[in-house]
């Protein structure tokens, strides 16, 4: 969960203060490096990603903070937003998507067809978000380094808009651009003519062909001609390739086993030298399957084929069971393939069956000996496979055959946890039938979730109410002590909501930040899910760890029907949370007026302060330039000359962020001009220090009446 996301709030300009001192190094390229940074008053994860200055030029820097606030305000479920700006460290403040880009994810996962499909479809949409806006806002930078991955594997598109092509611009210079980010492979082909045309969607559009490619087959595109981009670079002179490296990928395989084979890809090698028999062995083999002309290869291949070795360790057992044709697999295994042989990745020719749903096959296998408990090298079963593909017809086969039901893989998922994570409802039922109460209890080791809370998280009802039969327990925690009920009120799941009630879900139970499933619903909006909650006894005045109530929260991200359900229900508008910040003081901060208006006719307090450093709600409107918060804290008799522990008024923040509007409003309604600070400024003082001449001027007039 991350506090900023989603939060309409004003562009800002960070200091390094507003964040936590360890700054952790999640990538690192040419122009610079990515961190995952703590912001201090949310205590929530955000990306930093700073531009090395000996690598850029500070005219890049200074384009990027012209571009930052329009990039900012592009908001959208599949694009990573943009928070502002940290010029103390010359970067940009983003979402942090924890998951990093799917350029490392291909690269190190095998993913499975209904995922790789998934990907493509978000990421059109992010595209076709970016092109639908008023002008089209063209990225021109696409490539799958700059799609993101959040937790759940969803993505989102980054860094559009840092690439400009600019009238009279020269041809060379933005192609010199393009190439230098290591673009080149997803550049279209006419770029390289001497054609003057700007570019325009069509650049995107064959970008986007080539990262679909590169999904669909999990390859570098154009790495046979290698040789040739590096001479255009040189023509070009352009610096060699960049090189990034990213952390965190063994927590990755341990983190979303369910979406994919968590193996780590084997580098292409060449074949070893072979006998030129063997070769030729070889090359007529694959022809002829790739050809399927099944007829002539069982003809071709003799007893000495079997021994030869392809690449991967793959054997021609493997390649036969993956061309699809159960007599070529009789064969090959009449003359003595070893039926349970594994490739360097762990597959054995029965996994490949599993993979390609191939089922005449599958019992082929069996019959013939096949393994059916040996796991790839993660330890992945045939059954887990079966599993995660929702092949009920394989399981049963499997199943049938002496597969262990229970078996763990190296992160102790069991099939059944597969199977609820992705909603296979027919393939939970078959498991159950040869699980015991203990089993459907257990739990998977990098989150310690159960079976429940995986169906719950997805919102798999039917699921999660047959293993609610079976003696999954409700309130069972997972290691940060999330039950299925916070996990199902954070995702929006209602009627899971409801059964998890009726079924004994305690409402009050906390995770390890202090969180309830109220605080969860509020924090996203889910009036339904709070209504629900609030009916069955939740507290709607309990406190996280940092002391935010489901009001607060609601508040942050705006939720005014949320807020309006919770104070109908007994939540406190006027609470005190972290710092003594109260929900007004949030909705200030994130510059929503509705929201303002809604908790002022809820007799929220205009004038509590806060505790760090006594600012009242309208101090921190002025400070936000947010006009109509300050028109509707002073209709509310806000006071226009609180000050704060610094001395300072709203009149003296709002000439040091030179809003006109404001400084009107403020003496309008008796601000008083003579209050001096602790410094001893007075708010014209404090216009002309910061060079705010409009303000100045309107002091200045203010002074003399």
């Amino acid at each position: 969960m991350d506090c900023l996301d989603e939060s309409p709030g004003q562009f800002r300009n960070f200091k390094k203060d507003d964040f936590e001192a360890d700054w952790i190094k999640v990538a690192e390229c040419r122009f610079g490096q990515v961190y995952q940074v703590k912001f201090k008053l949310w205590r929530e994860r955000c990306a930093l990603k700073s531009f090395d200055t000996t690598f850029c030029t500070n005219s890049f820097y200074r384009r990027i903070i012209e571009e930052a606030s329009n990039i900012a305000a592009v908001r959208f479920k599949y694009i990573t937003s943009v928070y502002g700006l940290c010029n103390e460290a010359t970067g940009l403040v983003m979402e942090y998507m924890s998951n990093g880009s799917l350029n490392n994810l291909l690269a190190t996962h095998t993913l499975m067809w209904p995922k790789k499909l998934q990907m493509i479809h978000e990421a059109s949409m992010g595209m076709n978000f970016l092109h639908s806006m008023n002008p089209p806002l063209l990225h021109l930078n696409l490539k799958t380094s700059n799609i993101l991955l959040d937790d759940h594997l969803h993505v989102k598109i980054s860094d559009f808009g840092l690439i400009h092509w600019k009238e009279g611009m020269s041809k060379k210079l933005f192609m010199e651009h393009l190439t230098a980010k290591g673009n080149i492979s997803y550049v279209p082909p006419e770029t390289f003519t001497q054609c003057p045309d700007p570019p325009g969607i069509t650049f995107d559009v064959y970008s986007f062909g080539i990262v679909i490619w590169e999904i669909l087959s999990q390859q570098k595109p154009y790495a046979d001609i290698l040789m040739k981009t590096e001479a255009l670079s040189e023509i070009l002179k352009i610096s060699g390739p960049t090189h990034c490296h990213t952390n965190g990928d063994e927590e990755q395989n341990t983190r979303n086993p369910w979406l994919v084979s968590p193996v780590q890809k084997i580098a292409l090698l060449e074949t070893p030298d072979l006998p030129s028999d063997d070769r030729r062995g070889r090359d007529v083999i694959l022809s002829l399957l790739a050809k399927k002309d099944f007829g002539s290869f069982r003809e071709f291949v003799k007893r000495a084929h079997v021994l030869i070795q392809f690449s991967g360790e793959k054997t021609l057992l493997h390649h036969t069971v993956a061309s699809g044709d159960a007599k070529s697999v009789k064969h090959v295994l009449s003359l003595g393939a070893e039926v349970n042989y594994a490739t360097a990745r762990g597959y054995t020719p029965l996994i490949f069956a599993v993979l390609y749903r191939l089922h005449d096959i599958i019992s082929l296998l069996l019959e013939h000996g096949a393994a059916a408990n040996q796991g790839d090298e993660d330890q992945w079963t045939a059954l887990h496979f079966a599993a995660q593909n929702g092949d009920d017809r394989a399981i049963r086969l499997l199943l049938d055959k002496g597969a262990v039901a229970d078996a763990r893989e190296k992160s102790s998922w069991m099939p059944l946890h597969l199977a609820c994570q992705n909603g296979h409802e027919t393939v939970v039922r078959l498991l159950l039938s040869r699980l015991s109460e203990e089993a459907v209890r257990e739990r998977e080791e990098a989150k310690g979730r159960t079976p429940l809370h995986l169906a719950s998280a997805y919102g798999h009802l039917n699921i999660a109410k047959l293993l609610l039969t079976k003696g999954a327990g409700p309130n069972a925690t997972d290691y940060s002590h999330n039950t299925p009920l916070h996990l199902s009120a954070d995702e929006g799941h209602n009627r899971l909501v409801r059964h998890l009630l009726k079924s004994g879900a305690n409402t009050d139970s906390a995770d390890s930040r202090g969180y309830t499933s109220l605080h969860l619903a509020a924090l996203k909006g889910h009036t339904g899910i709070c209504r629900q909650l609030l009916s069955h006894g939740a507290n709607p005045n309990s406190r996280t760890l940092q002391g935010w109530t489901p009001m607060h929260l609601a508040a942050l991200r705006g939720h005014e029907a949320t807020v309006v359900q919770l104070e109908n229900e007994g939540g406190c508008v006027n609470a005190k949370g972290q710092n003594g910040w109260t929900p007004l003081h949030l909705a200030c901060h994130q510059s929503e007026p509705e929201m303002v208006a809604s908790l002022l006719a809820a007799q929220a307090n205009p004038n509590v302060t806060e505790d760090s450093e006594g600012w009242t709600p309208l101090h921190v409107a002025c400070t936000n330039v947010s006009f109509p918060c300050v028109l509707h804290l002073i209709s509310h008799h806000a006071d226009v000359n609180a000050v704060n522990l610094g001395k300072a008024t709203p009149l003296h923040l709002a000439a040091q962020h030179s809003c006109v509007p404001i400084v009107k409003a403020l003496l309008l309604n008796g601000a008083d001009l003579t209050l001096l600070d602790s410094s001893g400024s007075t708010a014209l003082n404090v216009a002309q220090r910061c060079e705010k001449w409009e303000v100045v001027q309107l002091l200045e007039k203010g002074w003399q009446q």
